[in-house]
């Protein structure tokens, strides 16, 4: 199976519960993504924003299917998805991508979760997907970066209630969860990705810096893991996936970087914007 990890990195995702993959695209490649973002005005008003219980609010824009634009040569290119299938051990289909606009001095903090905390209610069985933080910007302490829970995807998963408007896991499980596991800071530079297991815990603090941290998360679920129900989420769909050299391609010509059907979460979507899934 193709794909960038080496039998340790598949070990220590196994152990660890997340790997990252330092420098994934080139400085030009997530400079097009991070351009096409920002300039983006479909994306900008299909933000939700949500309270973080604290009085600051996240936004994000989420979409189901990759579609043919910038975005989806990210979601759909075998750099990535050739990489998860290695992880997960056989076929996946997208699941969902998002934008997470962890805005300088205004973004919220995301609460500890696990994706399947949240994945679990859309009929998914098993906890067989991996989802995957792609920084557009730099992520840093200061600016809010993921927070991952070292090894505490083998806790299973962890019941999740509401606070604010989102949903997080049970916190005394999530404190005596610190208290053995490593905290570990998910800094990375413009270009960087992390690959997480679904019940990974993660977390990111509040941005009090002068520097957004926008991340793109593309999330990905096992052909074999079909929900047995329908969701907010699409079911198995075929992903077709592209070479790599198409992110540079349709990221230079603008007339090819044709957006994504953003969901609605805001009017549509109630219980993925009560869950506030699987922000980091």
């Amino acid at each position: 199976m193709s794909g960038i990890f080496s039998g340790a990195d598949i070990q220590n995702y196994h152990r660890d519960g997340y790997v990252f993959a330092r420098g994934l695209f080139t400085a030009e490649e997530i400079g097009l993504l991070g351009e096409a973002a920002h300039h983006d005005k479909a994306l900008d008003e299909a933000a939700t924003s949500l309270n973080d219980g604290e009085g600051n609010r996240v936004r994000l824009s989420l979409w189901n299917h990759p579609g043919d634009g910038i975005y989806g040569m990210f979601a759909r290119c075998r750099r990535i998805v050739d990489s998860v299938e290695q992880l997960i051990g056989g076929g996946v289909y997208h699941y969902h991508s998002k934008m997470v606009l962890k805005d300088a001095h205004t973004g919220g903090a995301w609460a500890w979760h696990q994706d399947y905390g949240y994945w679990y209610q859309n009929g998914l069985l098993f906890p067989d997907l991996c989802s995957v933080m792609i920084a557009v910007d730099g992520a840093t302490q200061e600016n809010g970066c993921l927070q991952l829970l070292r090894g505490s995807q083998n806790m299973g998963r962890v019941n999740h209630i509401l606070s604010g408007e989102q949903a997080g896991a049970d916190k005394e499980r999530v404190e005596e969860a610190k208290k053995r596991l490593d905290l570990v800071h998910a800094e990375m530079e413009p270009g960087d990705a992390v690959f997480f297991h679904s019940n990974t815990l993660h977390a990111s603090g509040a941005n009090n810096s002068e520097n957004s941290r926008w991340a793109m998360i593309c999330c990905y679920n096992a052909t074999s893991n079909d929900p047995y129900k329908e969701s907010h989420h699409p079911g198995y769909t075929r992903l077709e996936k592209v070479d790599d050299g198409e992110i540079l391609r349709v990221g230079k010509d603008e007339a090819a970087r044709a957006s994504v059907e953003f969901a609605d979460i805001e009017n549509n979507d109630q219980s993925a914007k009560v869950l506030a899934e699987d922000e980091s």
